[in-house]
């Protein structure tokens, strides 16, 4: 995911370049959404005026996409797991050694996990990625 870059992973990267002007190699897939990572910075130039960037890459790659801000270090951990299962949200999120703990309601509990846990593997791995913890959703 983050760290294997497959050639449609590549194909993607080159494609937001081209449209967005902003290089970034962080990119994936969370709930069939296509992810793009880019720097706190560049978020706004990344997006484009009034989202014209983001919208031009659903139109050529017929995906939801999203743009959002990388993480500087453990502590933007609770605003970058907020902004990848967005419109869903936490009530809080602790770090205990190593795993992260995420608390939320009952409702967003069952969207976060998903049917098959198959959001709970896809927000693990992202996780691990990032920031090498272990995920448990409370």
């Amino acid at each position: 995911m983050i760290n294997t870059i497959d050639m449609k992973d590549i194909r993607n990267l080159n494609l937001f370049g081209q449209i967005t002007r902003v290089q970034t190699r962080f990119c994936f897939k969370y709930n069939e959404t296509l992810i793009f990572c880019v720097p706190h910075a560049l978020l706004r130039k990344a997006v484009g005026e009034n989202g014209k960037n983001v919208q031009r890459m659903k139109e050529v790659l017929r995906k939801r996409v999203r743009i959002i801000a990388r993480p500087r270090g453990i502590q933007d951990v609770k605003t970058f797991i907020e902004s990848i299962v967005s419109p869903l949200t936490i009530k809080e999120v602790n770090i205990n050694g190593d795993e992260i703990i995420i608390n939320t309601n009952r409702q967003n509990k069952a969207s976060l996990i998903g049917r098959n846990k198959r959001r709970l593997k896809e927000m693990q791995e992202i996780i691990r990625d990032f920031f090498e913890k272990e995920v448990r959703i409370v």
